[in-house]
């Protein structure tokens, strides 16, 4: 967009019945969004709300003002009930004498605001009605925004391919409009989703130039959303103490300029999630150290205990401020993420009840919104905790048939609604729960189990290296340990495969081998190399696969 802002960017001449404040007033609120001048367009619509609620007027303000307005909220503009305000002056007998350009702007706006409730559907057939229309009446502006709206509203969902297409068709026409800044916006989301669906790299490079384009602006919403997404990537390799400094940056800045943003909130969960990771491994070096440290290393475990708890209690309240915005924003599936979280933190300490209590009531929530993604995670979880009850024997004997067979139920239907998404890891977390309810102490049923974990092992890249790649190595030690390396050499001598194919039996094989060799080889790659005639990138990837190697390790 050039100074002069000539281009018809959210510019439509308004129905002549409309009410519409001084035509300047709108080139320069449009102005500041394409150049992501934000303190410079609050203060603008603010003065320019102030002077509309001034009049006394039965006509609504014109769609492009109340487009203009759907956008300023969506960075950040805070006035609880605006748009309800305005938007019940459009009855059907005033819609049914609108221009079909003023309509649709119209629905862009009920999109967006069904977008800002979590009716995603209703969005996605709004913005379909849109981009249907724009086939016979062009309008790049309402294009541009429909598909940007539309990809938000598929990522939602989970539906990762359909958001991807609609945001590098937003992005095109942002950059056909010379729409520099905003595009830098939309390419933060095109980032999201190249990280989501495994290429790291690229997401990376993405984000860089995102946040080269915005960091001149003060866009401080776009760039803490930026080191949010960092802290996910980060996360993901395993490096939580990096990933927990990519947060804090990012919640500094929420902080500053956005403190009730759900944003923020999301931001929140997150670090608590990593604060839980720590607390993991913390307590993992504490379990260590009772069984096989020092006498003085044992007697040091009263300062980590405290430290454990001390993070647990950070992460809850980290938790308990994301539950209050959510609260003060109707956000029924944020609500939800921060009940998953509290009941894995509950459950970590031994509270299985108050665990079932929060993801009972997150899957409530998320069934209301029908949220597959929310409504897995929370299936996960009480699958998980149907397991602790099952494993410590919590009740009498014939409880425990009751609970494992709920822990299977569950883990099944996480995997079926998973599979809705196109979220892998939330599949292969799905997976890694039906996995371990075969493994548990009531089913034993370790060929199910070793199933489950292949097609969890399928779904997660190398550079997954994080908690989920450790409990599917979990998973695959407590098989192996139980069912043994001589009865599955055994089974397999005598022809009992089960549904394995050959290249699967394979996999298994060096599983098994390669490790050993390595460890007789002295740790040795190259020396494995020579005595197996084996690539090393192959063996580098069945030990990182068996959790012999670091991600970055050779």
């Amino acid at each position: 967009m050039q100074a002069t802002v000539k281009r018809r960017y959210l510019q439509f001449e308004p129905h002549t019945k409309f009410m519409r404040p001084k035509i300047s007033n709108l080139d320069q609120l449009r102005e500041a969004f394409a150049y992501r001048r934000i303190t410079d367009g609050y203060a603008l619509l603010a003065q320019m709300l102030h002077g509309i609620r001034e009049q006394v007027c039965d006509e609504p303000p014109s769609t492009d003002l109340l487009l203009l307005i759907a956008l300023w909220m969506d960075v950040g503009y805070s006035d609880e009930g605006l748009l309800d305000e305005f938007l019940p002056y459009f009855t059907p007998a005033f819609r049914r004498s609108m221009p079909l350009s003023t309509y649709l702007q119209l629905r862009l706006v009920e999109a967006w605001k069904a977008m800002l409730h979590e009716d995603e559907d209703i969005a996605i057939r709004l913005l379909e009605f849109v981009l249907t229309a724009q086939e016979e009446f062009y309008d790049p502006d309402v294009s541009l925004i429909a598909h940007y709206f539309k990809a938000r509203a598929h990522r939602k969902r989970g539906e990762y391919e359909k958001a991807y297409e609609d945001t590098l068709e937003a992005r095109r026409r942002a950059r056909e409009l010379k729409l520099e800044k905003f595009e830098a916006v939309i390419q933060i989301q095109e980032a999201w989703l190249l990280f989501q669906k495994g290429k790291t790299k690229d997401a990376v490079h993405s984000f860089d130039e995102a946040e080269q384009q915005l960091k001149s602006t003060d866009d401080y919403l776009s760039l803490a959303n930026i080191a949010s997404a960092r802290g996910r990537i980060v996360r993901r390799s395993g490096e939580y103490h990096q990933a927990l400094k990519h947060y804090e940056q990012a919640i500094a800045l929420y902080r500053a300029h956005y403190p009730q943003h759900r944003n923020l909130a999301r931001t929140l969960i997150n670090a608590a999630y990593v604060k839980r990771l720590l607390a993991l491994q913390l307590r993992k070096h504490i379990d260590t150290r009772t069984t096989n440290g020092t006498t003085k290393q044992r007697s040091n475990n009263g300062s980590h205990h405290l430290r454990y708890g001390l993070i647990c209690e950070d992460a809850l309240s980290d938790l308990e401020h994301a539950g209050e915005i959510y609260s003060l924003q109707d956000h029924p599936s944020g609500a939800g993420s921060v009940l998953v979280n509290a009941g894995y933190l509950h459950l970590d300490q031994g509270n299985v009840d108050r665990a079932a209590a929060k993801s009972f009531k997150a899957y409530e929530l998320a069934h209301g919104k029908n949220d597959h993604i929310l409504m897995a995670r929370a299936r996960i979880l009480e699958s998980a905790v149907e397991n602790i009850r099952v494993e410590e024997q919590l009740g009498e004997e014939d409880d425990l048939a009751v609970h494992a067979n709920a822990a299977k139920v569950y883990a099944e239907e996480a995997v079926a609604l998973a599979t809705h998404t196109q979220n892998r890891r939330l599949i292969a977390g799905a997976w890694i729960a039906r996995g371990i309810a075969a493994a548990n102490d009531f089913f034993q049923d370790w060929e199910e189990a070793r199933q489950c974990a292949a097609r969890a092992a399928a779904l997660l890249s190398s550079e997954d290296r994080d908690h989920l790649w450790e409990d599917l190595l979990t998973l695959k030690a407590r098989i192996l340990h139980a069912s043994g390396v001589d009865e599955t050499l055994r089974a397999w001598s005598e022809g009992m495969v089960g549904n394995k194919t050959f290249q699967q039996i394979q996999e298994e094989f060096a599983e098994l081998v390669i490790p050993k060799v390595w460890a007789r080889e002295g740790q040795n790659i190259s020396r494995v190399v020579e005595r197996l005639s084996v690539s090393p990138k192959k063996i580098r990837r069945i030990l990182r696969n068996t959790g012999f190697l670091g991600r970055n390790e050779d």
